[in-house]
């Protein structure tokens, strides 16, 4: 009795537990479908929750009327029930059924599988081509038919198909945006294939689901579903920021203008604005537009100037140095106010 109230005692933790392990933030859960590729994969779930379902009621059953029409009766201690070893039609019944129930499974996860790997398509002018290369611990984004790069934002056309070419420059990672579809691994020197399709305007929330180091857990990013015609104005704004220098067209403040310089002086050497820069570190055409900093931190002045000091106290094991002892305060301030005239929106 001891150890079954004690067992009583955590049932409420274990159910907490089990209700807490469905929770999660909007656009992130695979089991809210916003997608074809999603839909799809949602299907193939529920078919095998449901196989799963009726046969642990249909052991629990067999298994509890076992355990009362043959448990242990007094005067019964050496009484054997009938035994039913070598019974043909038991033994049909118990192969053949596990049979049924994994052909109704397979049968349709192996077609859909197929179908939706299915990436020969790169030929129709309806597609939208994304190079996907995953880093430590950013994403960067490349549109090679409309020769823009950027990072951590992912602008995609709603209902129209996007093909991924996902790889890496480093070390294994696992593009998933789990609301649009499945995940698929980035390996390095290596190109995996991937398509999703967006059924409504919204912004997706992108995760890395392969171990990949010590933030992996931060290595977020933002696929933001909009209309055909944002889509292209977003794209005309992109090409015109690439196309141009950093400091061209810009209106700076006199503090933006020292920012400007602490920039080049400091950060060029890594990181693109316009058509000059590095591409050692995530393009900042359009810095000012992002939704996030370091992919998952809030967008403002205050964030930027804390991971300028020590991009590592934010997200651990970040590749960009830190500036906290190289800079003055001034010059980061400057920095941080240049950073939030980089934009594309006109």
């Amino acid at each position: 009795m001891k150890k079954w109230r004690q067992s009583l005692r955590l049932l409420p933790l274990f159910l907490a537990a089990l209700a807490l392990s469905g929770c999660g933030k909007e656009g992130v859960s695979a089991l809210k479908p916003e997608g074809e590729v999603a839909k799809e994969q949602a299907s193939l779930m529920l078919i095998s929750l449901l196989i799963m379902i009726v046969v642990v009621l249909v052991v629990g059953f067999l298994f509890t009327y076992a355990m009362i029409k043959y448990r242990k009766r007094p005067g019964q201690e050496d009484y054997i029930p009938k035994q039913v070893e070598g019974n043909t039609k038991l033994e049909l019944t118990w192969t053949i059924i596990p049979i049924i129930l994994l052909c109704i499974l397979a049968v349709p996860t192996i077609s859909k599988t197929f179908a939706l790997s299915d990436n020969n398509t790169s030929k129709k002018s309806d597609v939208l081509k994304i190079k996907v290369t995953g880093h430590q611990f950013w994403w960067e984004f490349e549109y090679p038919d409309q020769k823009i790069t950027t990072a951590q934002d992912l602008y995609i056309p709603v209902g129209k198909k996007v093909e991924f070419d996902i790889t890496s420059k480093d070390l294994i990672h696992a593009f998933w945006v789990p609301a649009l579809g499945g995940k698929q691994d980035a390996n390095p020197g290596q190109t995996n294939h991937l398509w999703l399709k967006a059924d409504k305007e919204g912004t997706y929330k992108g995760r890395c689901a392969e171990l990949c180091g010590s933030s992996h857990a931060l290595m977020y990013f933002n696929v933001k579903a909009v209309s055909d015609k944002e889509f292209k104005h977003w794209v005309k704004d992109m090409k015109a920021g690439m196309k141009s220098a950093p400091d061209k067209d810009r209106v700076l403040t006199a503090s933006a203008k020292q920012g400007e310089e602490v920039f080049k002086n400091n950060c060029m050497s890594c990181h693109a604005v316009g058509n000059k820069g590095g591409q050692i570190g995530p393009n900042l055409t359009n810095f000012a537009d992002r939704d996030n900093i370091g992919g998952f931190e809030k967008h403002t002045k205050s964030e930027v100037k804390k991971w300028i000091k020590d991009p590592e106290s934010i997200k651990p094991g970040a590749k960009m140095p830190k500036f906290g002892k190289k800079l003055t305060d001034d010059q980061i301030n400057a920095l941080a106010d240049y950073l939030f005239t980089l934009s594309v929106k006109q």
